[in-house]
């Protein structure tokens, strides 16, 4: 049977964007993947529509495939959080079954190599293993928030108050320090629902095959020397990380970066920036233009 690839983002729109160029991308290094993306409906108003993006998609990239799974019904009034990850959290979760069965339709054609799903989706990564199969985290912010992530179940035992209540700069290692009232919203309150789903996703993350994080080393030096020290600590996380880095063209016009990687660490280790590459609206070409920009307002004032 032919190898295919699963990919399952979040509900939302700009989830379902950067799961489906990362699924471009290895159909660039491997075209005889078949790429198979798990959609699920949005549990809240606002997360914009989809159906306009997945049909073009479909229209132009016959490998990937796009399944629509059952929608999850939540309760009226399912919880007093404020914070609308706390629904997009609790849907993830109750997805389990639709997960194995989609597994299950899609390995009846395929051999699936891999599932791979963001932040939001870590109750997946028990699915993955009831099929025997590697499931891999992507991770679309840089490795400076992966690092933070991956270090706040520490940051949560080494206090008992909520960071709003605490007048104190927070310590991470891939991080400067960070005041804990600056600490993202759902992440204050620690008697929050959507507090303990933050905190169980980042548990969670060294238990999968490996990480897929969207940076390079020019740009998160010090970040990536953070993360490789975790790494080599067996007792803070047991896991491989994957880099992305490089450059390649949205059809959007958004910035993008191409995979590197497999299961072992591939990084870029260098970053030049050439005026040549302004002409390629790639990633390094997009900072270079920020910068450029940035220089000139400096020179100018």
């Amino acid at each position: 049977m032919e190898d295919a690839i699963v990919l399952y983002p979040s509900p939302a729109i700009g989830h379902l964007i950067s799961m489906v160029e990362l699924g471009k991308l290895l159909l660039t290094h491997h075209p005889s993947l078949s790429i198979n993306i798990l959609i699920t409906t949005a549990p809240y108003t606002g997360a914009g529509s989809t159906t306009p993006y997945i049909n073009h998609v479909s229209a132009t990239t016959p490998s990937i495939t796009f399944h629509h799974l059952p929608t999850i019904s939540l309760p009226p009034n399912f919880t007093s959080s404020p914070h609308h990850e706390t629904l997009t959290f609790e849907v993830l979760r109750l997805n389990n079954p639709n997960i194995h069965q989609a597994l299950q339709s899609i390995s009846k054609n395929y051999t699936v190599r891999a599932l791979i799903f963001d932040f939001f989706c870590a109750p997946a990564l028990t699915v993955a293993a009831e099929f025997g199969i590697p499931g891999y985290y992507f991770f679309t912010s840089g490795a400076a928030c992966l690092g933070g992530f991956l270090y706040f179940p520490t940051t949560h035992r080494n206090t008992t108050k909520s960071f709003k209540d605490l007048n104190t700069n927070l310590y991470i290692p891939s991080l400067p320090p960070i005041p804990a009232a600056d600490m993202p919203k759902p992440m204050l309150e620690r008697t929050d629902k959507v507090y303990d789903c933050f905190l169980d996703a980042s548990i969670e993350m060294p238990k999968s095959a490996g990480i897929i994080v969207n940076t390079f080393e020019s740009l998160e030096k010090r970040a990536i020397e953070e993360l490789l020290v975790l790494a080599l600590e067996p007792s803070s996380l047991q896991t491989e990380i994957v880099y992305r880095g490089g450059a390649m063209k949205y059809e959007t016009g958004l910035v993008k970066s191409v995979f590197r990687g497999g299961c072992s660490l591939g990084q870029i280790r260098n970053w030049q920036l050439l005026v040549e590459e302004l002409q390629e609206e790639d990633m390094d070409a997009f900072l270079q233009v920020v910068l450029r920009t940035k220089i000139a307002k400096d020179l100018k004032n």
